[in-house]
Formats: C-alpha cells, sequence, structure tokens
C-alpha cells in the first residue's frame, strides 16, 4: 500500500501538469511612417514551442488559416491585402492530403495604408490554429488596436479578447459543493457535507466491512482504541492529503484545476469497479468462511518484526478501499471543493477537505471501535461467525453495485436490471434461509432453536425479498433507486407498451433518431435528447425551453433523484409538456467519431461522450457534480439558478415552473 500511494501521488501530479498550461500566441501591432502619408502596419505573432501556427492558406477542408481581417476606419484607405513578411515552412501534408505552409517561433504580416486624417485608429481581428505532432488547440480570436501615426512606434496588445459564449455564461452559474462566505462557514458546511455523504448508497457497503474487519483485531481494549483511532486517522489523511498536494501543485504552476477526470475515473471507469467488484466478492468469500484474509508471510518479514504490523497495513488498506469506493458519491462533493483553488484560493480548500473528511471518518471509527467492545462479550453459540456470515451476504448484494456501474458506462450489457434483482433475490432468499437455520456453513454451530432477534431479522429480510420481485415485471422500486441499474435497461416492464407513442412527441420536426438515443436513454418513458446542439436545435423550432441534465451511469443520487422526484406526476407533466430535455452523460465511455472531438484549451484532445460532457459541464458553469439541472433559453441564457441533488418534490416543481415563467416572459 505505501508502494501504491508513492506511486498514485507522482502520477496525479503528471496529470496536473500535463494539463496545467494553455498556450498562447501574443500578438504586437506597430505602425510604420513610410511616404506621403503611407503606413506600413506590421504585426507579428510569438508562437510557444513546441507549436506552429498555419499560414494564411487559404485551405478548403483543410487546417484553419490564419486570418487578418482590418475594420474600416474613418480616413484610413487600405492598399493591397495583408501580406505575410516571414516565409512559411511549406510541405505536403498526409493527413490533410494537400501542400500546407506553417510558422514557428514568430510570423510577421503587413498592411499599407494611407492617411487622409492627422491620426487615426485601426483595429485588426486575428484569427488562428496552432499545433504540434500530437495534437492541436482550439482556434483563438483577438484583436488588436494600432494607433497611427501618433505613438506610431509603440507596440500595442491586443484590446479585447472575445471568449466564447460557453465561457461568459460560466460566472453566472458558478457552483461548488463549499458554499460561499466566511471561512468558519465553509468549514461547518464542509462538517454537513461530511455527514451527507454518509447516507448516499454508495457509502453503505463499508459499514458492514468495518465492522466484521473489526471482529477479527487482536488485543485488548487499548489496541481497539488504538486501532480504531488510526482507522479514522487513515482516512482523513487519504482524503486530505493528495488533495492538498494536488492543490499545491496546482497553485505552484498556475494552471486550471481538472482533476475532476481523475476523480471520475476512479467512479466510472471499469478497472477500480471490477477491482472493487472483487474485493467484496473476496471479502464475502472470506466471511463465509472459505480463508482468512492475511498479510503474505513474505511482505511482513520485509517490513518490521514488531507485532502490530500486520494490523497497520491491514487498517490502512481498508481505510484506502473506504476512500476509493465512497468516489461514486463523495468525488463530485471533492472536485466541487477543488474548483474552489482555481479562484485564487489556497488554505480554503485544504481546510474544508480536512473538516469534510473528519466528519466522513467520525463514524466509521466509531463502528470500528465498537468490535474492539463487542469483543470482550461472550462467544457462545458462535453467533460471532453468524454475523460474520450475514455480512458475507450483504457484501455479496452491495458488490454488484460496482459492477453494474461498469456495465453501464461501458454498455456491456451483461448485467440489466432483472438480472441484477434476480441475483438480489436468490442472495437474500439464502440470507432468509439461514437465518431460519436451513442452511450451515463450516464454522457454523448447530441452530437448535430460533432466538426472537434471529426470528425478527429473517422476517425483516424475507419481507425485503418479497418487495423485490415485483421488480421482475418493472415495479419502480424507488427505495433502491440508487443501487438498481435504470429501468430502461429491462427487457419486460408489465403494461410498458406506450413507448412509440411517446417517441412521436420528439420525433415530430427532426430527421430520424436523436443522437445517441440508441444506446442512451431517459427514466419514465420520457423522450429527448443526448446531444447538447440537437436539442437546442429542436428547442429552438418548437419554442420551448431546454431541460439540461448532467447526469452519469454510476451517478446513485441521479437515479434516486429519478426515481423519488421525477417520478411525481407534477415533475412528469411539466417535463413532457413544457420542456425539451437533454441529458448530458458525465461517463460515459462511446468513443465518437473522429470529427466530434473536443480539443480543451491545454491541448488535451477529448474523444468520449462523457468526457466531452463532462468538460462541457466544468467549463460552462463551473461544476462537475451530477446530478445538476440547467434551465435554458433558446439563446443559450439560463432562466434560473442551476439546481441539484434535492429530494424535495415541490421545489423541484417550483424550479420547473419559475423556469417556464421566465422563458414566457423573454419571449
Amino acid at each position: 500500500m505505501q508502494k501504491l500511494m508513492r506511486n498514485l501521488l507522482p502520477v496525479l501530479a503528471a496529470l496536473t501538469v500535463a494539463t496545467a498550461f494553455g498556450q498562447k500566441v501574443a500578438w504586437t501591432g506597430t505602425a510604420e511612417p513610410l511616404e506621403n502619408n503611407e503606413y506600413r502596419i506590421v504585426i507579428e505573432a510569438t508562437i510557444p514551442a513546441p507549436y506552429h501556427m498555419y499560414d494564411m492558406g487559404p485551405y478548403d477542408g483543410g487546417p484553419n488559416a490564419t486570418s487578418i481581417t482590418f475594420a474600416p476606419a474613418e480616413g484610413v484607405a487600405f492598399e493591397g491585402g495583408v501580406e505575410p513578411l516571414t516565409t512559411p515552412h511549406r510541405y505536403f501534408d498526409e493527413m490533410f492530403r494537400m501542400e500546407i505552409g506553417t510558422y514557428e517561433g514568430k510570423a510577421r504580416f503587413a498592411q499599407r495604408v494611407r492617411l487622409s486624417v492627422p491620426q487615426a485608429e485601426v483595429r485588426a481581428a486575428i484569427e488562428w490554429m496552432i499545433c504540434d505532432d500530437k495534437s492541436c488547440m482550439p482556434p483563438e480570436d483577438t484583436e488588436l488596436t494600432i494607433a497611427i501615426p501618433a505613438d506610431a512606434n509603440a507596440s500595442t496588445a491586443p484590446a479585447a479578447e472575445v471568449a466564447p459564449a460557453s465561457e461568459t455564461a460560466a460566472p453566472a452559474a458558478t457552483k461548488d459543493a463549499a458554499g460561499s462566505g466566511s471561512l468558519w462557514g465553509l468549514i461547518i458546511e464542509a462538517i454537513l457535507w461530511g455527514f451527507a455523504a454518509l447516507l448516499t448508497p454508495c457509502v453503505f457497503p463499508m459499514v458492514p466491512m468495518t465492522v466484521s474487519y473489526f471482529l477479527k483485531g487482536e488485543g485488548g481494549p487499548a489496541m481497539g482504541r488504538l486501532r480504531a483511532a488510526l482507522y479514522g486517522l487513515f482516512i482523513v489523511l487519504l482524503y486530505t492529503v493528495p488533495i492538498a498536494a494536488i492543490i499545491l501543485i496546482t497553485r505552484i504552476l498556475g494552471g486550471d484545476a481538472v482533476t475532476a477526470d481523475i476523480f471520475n475515473w476512479l467512479a466510472t471507469h471499469w478497472l477500480p469497479n471490477i477491482l472493487f467488484f472483487l474485493i467484496f466478492m473476496l471479502f464475502a468469500a472470506s466471511f463465509f468462511g472459505a480463508f482468512e484474509i492475511t498479510m503474505p508471510s513474505r511482505l511482513v518479514n520485509k517490513t518490521d518484526a514488531k507485532a502490530d504490523t500486520k494490523g497497520l497495513g491491514g487498517i490502512f488498506f481498508l481505510a484506502l478501499t473506504l476512500v476509493l469506493v465512497s468516489f461514486s458519491c463523495t468525488g463530485p462533493i471533492v472536485g466541487s471543493v477543488l474548483i474552489k483553488s482555481t479562484s485564487g484560493e489556497f488554505w480554503t480548500p485544504i481546510l474544508t477537505m480536512l473538516a469534510f473528511s473528519v466528519a466522513f471518518a467520525l463514524p466509521f471509527t466509531l463502528f470500528a471501535l465498537f468490535p474492539s467492545v463487542l469483543k470482550k462479550m461472550p462467544r457462545s453459540g458462535g453467533w460471532l461467525n453468524s454475523v460474520k456470515v450475514v455480512l458475507g451476504f450483504i457484501e455479496v448484494a452491495l458488490g454488484m453495485k460496482f459492477l453494474s456501474v461498469a456495465d453501464q458506462t461501458y454498455h456491456w450489457g451483461l448485467l440489466d436490471r432483472e438480472i441484477y434483482l434476480a441475483v438480489w433475490i436468490v442472495v437474500f432468499s439464502l440470507l432468509g434461509l439461514y437465518l431460519l437455520g436451513k442452511l450451515r456453513f463450516a464454522h457454523d454451530d448447530e441452530v437448535k432453536h430460533l432466538g426472537v432477534g434471529r426470528l425478527a431479522l429473517a422476517i425483516v429480510v424475507l419481507s425485503f425479498v418479497v418487495y423485490l420481485i415485483p421488480g421482475m415485471w418493472g415495479a419502480p422500486l424507488k427505495g433502491l433507486s440508487g443501487y438498481l441499474p435504470p429501468l430502461t435497461t429491462q427487457d419486460f416492464v408489465l403494461g410498458a407498451n406506450t413507448a412509440s407513442t411517446a417517441a412521436s412527441t420528439v420525433q415530430d420536426g427532426i430527421d430520424g433518431k436523436p443522437k445517441y438515443s440508441d444506446f442512451l436513454h431517459l427514466p419514465h418513458g420520457l423522450e429527448g435528447f443526448f446531444d447538447l446542439e440537437e436539442a437546442e436545435a429542436y428547442a429552438a423550432r418548437v419554442g420551448k425551453p431546454l431541460f439540461i441534465d448532467f447526469t452519469g451511469h454510476g451517478c446513485v443520487n441521479c437515479r434516486e433523484m429519478e426515481a423519488r422526484v421525477w417520478s411525481d406526476p407534477q415533475v412528469l407533466d411539466i417535463l413532457r409538456n413544457e420542456y425539451v430535455i437533454c441529458a448530458l452523460y458525465s461517463d460515459d465511455k462511446k468513443v465518437l467519431p473522429k470529427e466530434e472531438w473536443v480539443t480543451t484549451d491545454t491541448g488535451k484532445v477529448l474523444k468520449s461522450l462523457g468526457k466531452i460532457n463532462s468538460y462541457y459541464a466544468l467549463k460552462t458553469y463551473g461544476v462537475n457534480a451530477q446530478p445538476y439541472y440547467v434551465l435554458q433559453d433558446n439563446g443559450g441564457q439560463i432562466l434560473v439558478e442551476p439546481r441539484g441533488y434535492d429530494l424535495s418534490v415541490e421545489g423541484f416543481v417550483d424550479f420547473l415552473r419559475k423556469g417556464v415563467e421566465a422563458y414566457r416572459s423573454r419571449q
């Protein structure tokens, strides 16, 4: 584990460094006097290495050529066009299948003008694009203002640099989990977020794992308290130290905090999710008595020979597992706190993350402390082994969530909703039989009679099985919405025969099916779009506001919102009749065609649908949290304050209605 952490931090640092710098071309302009009131305007570009900039072309179907356009000015006559003073390097480009020219280092251009007034100002609009051997930056533009002849020999800096519409909208909607205000207010809010994170579904599985692990602890009460304290300390350090290191590196290098990709990877990539699934299955097998999880003797011998070395390593591993598996729910909160570090703040994100992690770790420390006290109780009847077996069944059920996240994110189609439910029904049915004494494992004592507690637990478990069974025919099972795959993955839903009629509400007026609708779907029979440009065009055509849903396959809070809030008849009626819905999945791994790839400001090429959507949310609204709901008019303007995870149906209805009212008032 220590080796893992030593390797992890450089990787995080490298990722931050690699994306930290936005390469820019520096432009200057001067006016050189000639004869008879004539001047030569010279514009010079300084191009950062190792990038090159394309010449003035033009290139039909090729790269973005450099363009310099002068605006008309009173008393100024332009003679001829813009001429390059620097000779470009020309070569045949295999990718574009044409001869192109490029500049490296510096490039100079000239425009001759004649003045009929004593002095004037000329504005030049410049567009360009730079590339290296691997990727290209997005095309950029700026404006220069050149004074003639007053201060004619002085260089002029860009007068204005127009940001894209997506950038100008960001300040109005920038959000973060920590909120705003005094430092103490932020710390208190972070503590509340830490306790709230304990209520999210993806954190629940670690409670039985924590209790069961510390049941096997060695030593007396003092050692138990020490082990519990170390467990809490490791949780706090694993949250705070890497975050502090990333923020520190970002601060030193002066780049943007794009670490949301790291957390998104942990929460949605198949590798960590499959690893978490296997870890849960491994723990379950151990609880069933197949083997004992211990440190390899070779590893123990290589470390300190002290008796507590083994326990320390196991505690650290358990804390690391907790931090990693909880990223599905805590990742958006952590990512939102990180966004604050890009606003010039330094200590505030670190302190708020410390407060968050302490609040998050405190209950788990108590869970770890409880078994050390529990261990002093009598072991008669083998009840401790029964506890471990029960926890084994729970681990099998809860571990399925991670396999489901990978399956949904990559569209494998292996674990649809009815298969997932079938596994749960079987697992909890077997658990009910075990509690009734009908099943026995290797280390179990014979159950000669049932106690009241065991019988009550069996009734609860078997009642839960009965609750699950209607889900096989499409029952919503709202109480489990955070764990189950979406209903759209189920092959058979009783009474669901309205898909074709519902689809007509969005198909009318567009050509063909909405983009990506062959593998993405909306809940509750709603129809909509999964590409923002397509949704905006359709919304403008039908004269409705746009409901943008930033969501994810692995977002348990999104599923809970859809099951508990979207399912309300009032919400469904408004969404279906008053809005055009656009769901943007931030974790979908579908690789798009090359013409749909997006190059970020730092030159990184985004190829998957999820990364493109996540980049758009962070760049436009300053958020990487899901769910996040934005109401937008036909001009791309936000109608009301965006809304995040909130299970208040009345609040959501009010949010939607205010959006409709704001939209109509602007028409």
